[in-house]
Protein backbone atom coordinates (compact mmCIF):
# COMPACT_ATOMS: atom_id res chain seq x y z
CA UNK A 1 0.00 0.00 0.00
CA UNK A 2 1.36 3.55 -0.84
CA UNK A 3 0.17 6.46 1.40
CA UNK A 4 -1.29 9.40 -0.23
CA UNK A 5 -0.61 12.96 1.31
CA UNK A 6 -1.77 16.15 -0.88
CA UNK A 7 -0.18 19.90 -0.11
CA UNK A 8 -3.24 21.34 -1.91
CA UNK A 9 -5.86 19.77 0.35
CA UNK A 10 -6.41 20.47 3.86
CA UNK A 11 -3.99 18.97 6.31
CA UNK A 12 -5.68 16.28 8.41
CA UNK A 13 -7.20 17.20 11.15
CA UNK A 14 -6.89 14.01 13.12
CA UNK A 15 -4.30 11.13 13.28
CA UNK A 16 -5.14 9.95 9.39
CA UNK A 17 -3.86 9.68 5.91
CA UNK A 18 -5.86 11.71 2.90
CA UNK A 19 -5.85 8.42 0.82
CA UNK A 20 -4.28 4.92 0.40
CA UNK A 21 -3.42 3.10 -2.94
CA UNK A 22 -3.98 -0.40 -3.01
CA UNK A 23 -2.07 -3.40 -4.80
CA UNK A 24 -5.02 -3.79 -6.99
CA UNK A 25 -4.48 0.24 -7.69
CA UNK A 26 -7.80 1.04 -5.88
CA UNK A 27 -7.34 4.45 -3.88
CA UNK A 28 -9.19 5.24 -0.94
CA UNK A 29 -9.26 8.62 0.21
CA UNK A 30 -10.76 9.95 3.68
CA UNK A 31 -13.83 12.06 3.84
CA UNK A 32 -13.22 15.37 2.96
CA UNK A 33 -14.71 18.52 4.66
CA UNK A 34 -15.28 21.74 3.30
CA UNK A 35 -11.61 23.15 4.94
CA UNK A 36 -9.84 25.30 3.24
CA UNK A 37 -6.18 24.29 2.32
CA UNK A 38 -4.58 27.31 3.57
CA UNK A 39 -6.22 27.26 6.74
CA UNK A 40 -8.52 30.23 6.47
CA UNK A 41 -11.94 30.20 7.66
CA UNK A 42 -14.87 27.58 6.34
CA UNK A 43 -17.05 29.30 3.94
CA UNK A 44 -20.76 29.82 4.96
CA UNK A 45 -23.69 27.73 3.43
CA UNK A 46 -23.74 24.51 1.68
CA UNK A 47 -23.35 25.42 -1.71
CA UNK A 48 -20.04 26.74 -1.04
CA UNK A 49 -19.24 24.19 1.18
CA UNK A 50 -19.97 21.43 -1.32
CA UNK A 51 -18.05 23.16 -4.06
CA UNK A 52 -14.85 22.77 -1.60
CA UNK A 53 -15.62 19.05 -0.81
CA UNK A 54 -15.06 18.39 -4.38
CA UNK A 55 -12.29 20.60 -4.75
CA UNK A 56 -10.50 19.05 -1.76
CA UNK A 57 -11.47 15.20 -3.18
CA UNK A 58 -10.41 16.24 -6.25
CA UNK A 59 -6.82 17.39 -5.12
CA UNK A 60 -6.35 14.23 -2.93
CA UNK A 61 -7.29 12.39 -6.36
CA UNK A 62 -4.93 13.92 -8.31
CA UNK A 63 -2.09 13.32 -5.62
CA UNK A 64 -2.88 9.72 -5.70
CA UNK A 65 -2.33 9.75 -9.68
CA UNK A 66 -6.14 9.80 -10.89
CA UNK A 67 -9.25 11.65 -11.21
CA UNK A 68 -12.52 12.25 -10.99
CA UNK A 69 -13.49 10.17 -13.75
CA UNK A 70 -11.85 7.43 -12.28
CA UNK A 71 -14.19 7.42 -9.07
CA UNK A 72 -16.32 4.32 -8.81
CA UNK A 73 -17.90 4.69 -5.46
CA UNK A 74 -18.90 7.94 -2.71
CA UNK A 75 -20.06 8.06 0.08
CA UNK A 76 -21.54 11.61 1.58
CA UNK A 77 -22.33 12.62 4.36
CA UNK A 78 -24.90 15.74 5.44
CA UNK A 79 -25.52 17.47 8.31
CA UNK A 80 -29.23 18.58 7.32
CA UNK A 81 -30.91 16.66 4.36
CA UNK A 82 -32.70 19.58 3.44
CA UNK A 83 -29.25 20.72 2.05
CA UNK A 84 -29.85 17.53 -0.36
CA UNK A 85 -30.93 19.05 -3.56
CA UNK A 86 -27.97 21.79 -3.34
CA UNK A 87 -25.35 19.85 -2.53
CA UNK A 88 -26.33 17.12 -5.79
CA UNK A 89 -26.14 20.31 -7.98
CA UNK A 90 -22.45 21.27 -6.84
CA UNK A 91 -21.71 17.18 -6.66
CA UNK A 92 -23.21 16.72 -10.21
CA UNK A 93 -20.59 19.24 -12.19
CA UNK A 94 -17.71 17.25 -10.48
CA UNK A 95 -18.92 13.44 -10.38
CA UNK A 96 -19.73 13.63 -14.05
CA UNK A 97 -19.04 10.07 -14.32
CA UNK A 98 -22.20 9.30 -11.43
CA UNK A 99 -20.53 6.76 -9.69
CA UNK A 100 -22.01 4.37 -7.35
CA UNK A 101 -23.10 6.92 -4.38
CA UNK A 102 -24.36 6.81 -0.96
CA UNK A 103 -25.73 9.96 1.20
CA UNK A 104 -26.21 9.98 4.69
CA UNK A 105 -27.09 12.54 7.09
CA UNK A 106 -25.34 12.67 10.43
CA UNK A 107 -25.84 14.57 13.92
CA UNK A 108 -22.73 16.03 12.99
CA UNK A 109 -19.33 16.48 10.97
CA UNK A 110 -15.67 18.17 11.82
CA UNK A 111 -15.56 21.80 12.62
CA UNK A 112 -18.94 22.22 12.21
CA UNK A 113 -18.89 21.50 7.95
CA UNK A 114 -22.57 20.93 6.47
CA UNK A 115 -21.04 18.12 4.26
CA UNK A 116 -18.11 15.36 3.95
CA UNK A 117 -16.98 13.57 1.27
CA UNK A 118 -15.09 10.10 0.46
CA UNK A 119 -14.13 8.45 -2.73
CA UNK A 120 -13.13 4.87 -3.72
CA UNK A 121 -11.35 5.42 -7.16
CA UNK A 122 -9.18 3.10 -9.77
CA UNK A 123 -5.66 4.16 -10.96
Amino acid sequence: MQKVNSPEAPAAIGPYSHAYITVNGLVFTSGQIPANPDGSPMAEGIEAQAEQSCRNVGAVLKAAGTDYDHVIKTTCFLADMADFAVFNKVYEKYFTSKPARSCVAVKTLPAGALCEIEAIAEL
